[in-house]
């Protein structure tokens, strides 16, 4: 999605405190240099740390616009590349280059599967999960879990272990066939962000509950917040037009306050998942959608706004209060005060329903996927790869090759006898895009937990937290707090497996007639009794169908646990 590269530089903890980053970080500060090494094997010879002879890695992945090369570098020749054959004695080739724009990579991929041509030791990917399921069904990739619990790294298996689930959609016949790409947790997860500047004009506190939110929503349309004597102002950005829980101009927690989360399976209390959008919850949320919409307290263009859209009347100073991920500071809603110079926003938690429940939408502890040809002659060097930059890169110790970054001259340069990580000086490099794995090594918990600590006036003892210090605005580190206590409200999405049967062939004709439905409710064109015939209709459209065969890959995977 679009955040990665927005993000960099925020990101996220799992369920945790303040001491979460402390913990992490001392684990990662108990690992031995060369940890990653004391996993090597048998069958290649290593001296002094490094493959010797060395060993070439053959890989795949997109790449994207976001990757910038110094001149006289490229995708085999970089400084990453060199780091990896003078430091480990492995050298990086792709087998084929291709961009990620236009689908280009994955149509060269599949055509490559399609005419048995060689697979590379290592294909590294994030993208179209149909594709995903076509490679693992191949038959041509190791069962890597079994690689994974042989040679990856305590601090590898401890990242891993935050969330076993991220594990599930690439599993078969019980095997973990791909190894998940770690990301920051709670990365996508939302804050609601609220015009601090018009709270304070009209008088207004903190809404706690949506009884509380429509007093502030009503102010903002009905009050003339902005003081420019005309009525062109309302309470709310949303967009629906990609669907309503969604990664920015969110209102998928209005789902949440009445105990559900549209447009994803969630677990029901007795144990099994359930299709969101066709619970009593959801008709609770449309009626109160409903409602807001004939008050004026939502954009009359909604339906037609996608997230950035949406955004875009709250930077524009149309809109009071706009719901989204803790890293919105960066971008975009720094643009409000090119409108309006003493514009002031402050993020607060998402506010409950009637009955004091909250929810929001989870965000994936994992963004892509690793498959190990069956052919790798030695597919431990990709374990001692990827194990030193998860013990030295990820979370980087007092002293370390990386505590300033990953390659002076790129990420981070010496100015006048201080280390920078300032674009301005350093070009605007990233050398863990240059990595197989696209951002290096991530430790989920960390980055949110760090965030967290920041907020509170907490030291940055660490060369992370001293990056994340560096580079984070007050704004975005009390939103960070904020994910983290809201943390227990979190509703994940827990079908991830491949389409079942029954999707295949009625997914879009059940989407269409979901939000067709969805639509005309809440523009109030069908009355919200109009639900009750819309569930019917999806349950013998295949509905009921598709939730035996969600929950029979549910306890496949999960044990139903």
């Amino acid at each position: 999605m679009l955040l990665t590269g927005i993000v960099s530089l925020s990101a996220i903890a799992s369920g945790c405190g303040n001491n979460a980053a402390d913990d992490a970080n001392a684990g990662a500060n108990e690992q031995p240099a060369n940890a990653a090494t004391e996993n090597a094997v048998a069958g290649a010879g290593m001296k002094d740390g490094k493959y010797d002879p060395p060993i070439t890695i053959t890989y795949l992945r997109p790449w994207g616009p976001d990757v910038k090369f110094k001149d006289g570098e490229n995708q085999d020749n970089n400084v990453h590349a060199k780091w990896a054959s003078e430091k480990l004695g492995i050298e990086l080739k792709n087998q084929w280059i291709s961009p990620s724009t236009n689908n280009a990579f994955e149509t060269k991929l599949r055509l490559s599967l399609a005419t048995n041509e060689p697979m590379p030791d290592i294909i590294s990917y994030r993208g179209d999960f149909n594709l995903v399921r076509e490679l693992i069904d191949s038959g041509r990739f190791v069962d890597a879990g079994e690689l994974f619990d042989k040679y990856a790294s305590e601090t590898w298996k401890k990242a891993m272990d935050e969330d076993p689930s991220v594990w599930y959609p690439y599993m078969q016949d019980g095997k973990r066939i791909g190894i998940p790409i770690l990301d920051y947790a709670y990365n996508g997860d939302p804050v609601m962000w609220i015009r601090e500047d018009w709270m304070k004009k009209l008088g207004l506190s903190a809404p706690k509950t949506l009884d509380d939110l429509e007093k502030v929503m009503d102010a903002f349309a009905n009050q003339d917040p902005d003081g420019n004597g005309k009525k062109d102002t309302y309470g709310l950005a949303i967009g629906f037009k990609n669907w309503i829980n969604t990664w920015m101009s969110d209102a998928g927690w209005i789902f949440g306050a009445f105990g559900t989360m549209s447009n994803q399976w969630n677990l029901s209390a007795d144990g099994k998942l359930e299709y969101g959008s066709v619970t009593p919850g959801a008709k609770q949320a449309l009626a109160t959608l409903q409602d807001w919409m004939g008050k004026g307290y939502l954009p009359t263009e909604a339906g037609l706004y996608d997230e950035t859209k949406a955004a875009e009347d709250f930077t524009a100073g149309k809109a009071g209060i706009v719901v989204g991920p803790h890293w919105m500071p960066a971008w975009p809603l720094e643009d409000v005060k090119k409108n309006n110079k003493d514009a002031q926003y402050k993020a607060y938690p998402v506010p409950s329903g009637p009955n004091g429940q909250a929810g929001r939408h989870g965000t994936s502890n994992a963004n892509g996927v690793v498959l190990i040809n069956k052919d790798m002659a030695h597919p431990e060097a990709f374990f001692t790869y990827q194990n030193y930059l998860f013990d030295q890169f990820a979370n980087p110790p007092i002293g370390g090759e990386f505590e300033y970054g990953l390659a002076e001259g790129y990420d981070w340069v010496m100015v006048d006898g201080k280390p920078t990580t300032d674009a301005a000086h350093t070009g605007g490099f990233a050398p863990e895009k240059y990595t197989i794995t696209f951002d290096g090594a991530r430790i989920p918990g960390l980055n949110m937990a760090t965030l967290a600590k920041l907020a509170d006036g907490g030291e940055a003892a660490t060369p992370f937290e001293k990056k994340l210090k560096l580079s984070t605005p007050q704004t975005m580190l009390d939103a960070a707090k904020i994910v983290l206590e809201q943390k227990d409200i979190t509703m994940q999405q827990l079908f991830t497996g491949a389409p079942t049967a029954t999707m295949q062939m009625n997914n879009d004709i059940l989407a269409k007639m979901e939000k067709d439905t969805f639509s005309q409710i809440i523009y109030g064109k069908a009355p919200i009794d109009s639900f009750d015939a819309f569930v019917e209709k999806w349950k013998a459209s295949g509905g009921d169908q598709i939730t035996r065969e969600v929950n029979e890959w549910y306890q496949s995977v999960s044990g139903g646990q």
